[in-house]
Order: C-alpha cells, then sequence, then structure tokens
C-alpha cells in the first residue's frame, strides 16, 4: 500500500483523523515509554498548529508543528515526534521532519529532543540550545536550527 505524507492546520483536521494522531501519541508516549503525563495539552487545536502525518491507512508517524512567533518575528516549535513500533526504520521521521522545515523556512526552529536521538536531530541542522533536563522520567535536550 502506498505511504502519503498529510498535513493540515488543526482547524481542517477531521475529528476522525486527529483521533488517530493522538491515539499513535498514547501509545507511544504514554504506554510504550511508560511515561504518564498530560498528553492532551490544548495546543493540539490553537489555530495556528499544524499537523503532519504519515499513513497507509493508518497513521505510521506523526508531529506537529507550532507558531511560537513573538512581535511578528517568525519562530516555531516541532514537537510530539513519534512513529508506531512496526512502522519504524523506513524513513518516516526524516519525511516528517523535512515537510515541516519546508514550511519554517530561515525560521528559528525549536524543540525538545529525547536525549538519546540528539543525534538524529542534529542531521536536520538542530543544535543543543541548553542543558538537558529530566521530562516525566524520560532525560530530553533542547535544540535550536
Amino acid at each position: 500500500m502506498t505511504v502519503a505524507l498529510r498535513r493540515s492546520w488543526a482547524a481542517d483536521l477531521d475529528t476522525a483523523t486527529l483521533y488517530r494522531l493522538l491515539r499513535l501519541r498514547v501509545d507511544v508516549f504514554v504506554v510504550e515509554q511508560d511515561c504518564a503525563y498530560p498528553e492532551l495539552d490544548g495546543r493540539d487545536l490553537l489555530d495556528s498548529t499544524r499537523h503532519f502525518w504519515v499513513e497507509d491507512g493508518s497513521v505510521l508517524g506523526t508531529l506537529r508543528l507550532l507558531d511560537e512567533s513573538v512581535d511578528g518575528v517568525p519562530a516555531y516549535r516541532i514537537g510530539r515526534v513519534c512513529v508506531a513500533p512496526d512502522a519504524r526504520k523506513h524513513g518516516y521521521t526524516t519525511r516528517l521532519m523535512q515537510a515541516a522545515l519546508a514550511e519554517t523556512g530561515s525560521a528559528t526552529v525549536r524543540l525538545d529532543a529525547q536525549s538519546h536521538l540528539v543525534g538524529m536531530y542534529a542531521k536536520f541542522g538542530f543544535v543543543v540550545d541548553g542543558p538537558e533536563f529530566d521530562d516525566d522520567g524520560i532525560l530530553h535536550t533542547p535544540m535550536r536550527r
């Protein structure tokens, strides 16, 4: 089956698709990584939030792009990057990251990488931008591009 890359503004995202994106995130971050935290943080439905995902009939991976512009200076945050366990090692994270970064242009983009993934994000031009920190029992490193 063909794997398609999709993108949608939060306001244009249908309920069923949003549910599938959130379900994958909960399956990965809460269940697989055994991390009880408030996955639903209120930012998924902001008008300026963009969702990206790859699917082949089911959602294989997703990320969200948040607009953090201040006083007309564009800035973004990539977060909630995840791929289903049985869909890993197929380049889906690369496709998602390339699509999101294509929309940010030369603006500053930040993310909080799980620390063991710093090297992967460095391949997209991100550099460490602060000290490592514990986020609900998982070490993270702030990064900037």
